[in-house]
């Protein structure tokens, strides 16, 4: 059984790039691959949050539009308590150990998505362009390494 691939903030933003330049051709490849061979692709909502809030503040009509198309195309995984309770919990305990991944006062995007991907209850791997943070607490691969 293959694990689900949980998008990140990263690999997303470079999917809703419509520019045709190799990063954005490779990473569009590499979805449509891991589609092509059945590979359950998950697109959590922080990850969302984190992608459109920028589009939107610089006013990227056209990467919206390929937001919104990836958001319907995509299994969309939407916030939850459950996971906002485990994000709460895991923030507190890499804190408590001196190992923060980010400034007190961060909301932390990595521990929410990993609490995200976390509660889907099967075996997950997140593509990321930057492991370090996210894989302290679940498999976290960059996504060009992560065989369809």
């Amino acid at each position: 059984m293959s694990s689900a691939i949980v998008l990140d903030a990263g690999p997303l933003g470079m999917l809703t790039n419509p520019n045709h330049t190799a990063v954005p051709i490779a990473c569009r490849t590499w979805l449509a691959a891991a589609q092509s061979a059945g590979r359950r692709v998950v697109l959590p909502e922080i990850a969302d949050y984190e992608v459109r809030r920028e589009l939107i503040r610089a006013k990227l009509t056209g990467a919206l539009h390929f937001l919104d198309l990836l958001v319907s195309k995509l299994e969309y995984l939407p916030l939850t308590t459950a996971a906002m309770h485990l994000a709460a919990d895991l923030w507190a305990k890499v804190r408590n150990a001196g190992l923060p991944t980010t400034s007190s006062a961060a909301l932390d995007g990595d521990i929410i998505l990993a609490a995200q991907a976390l509660t889907l209850g099967t075996p997950v791997v997140v593509a990321t362009g930057n492991p370090t943070h996210i894989s302290r607490f679940i498999l976290a691969q960059d996504w060009p390494t992560i065989v369809p």
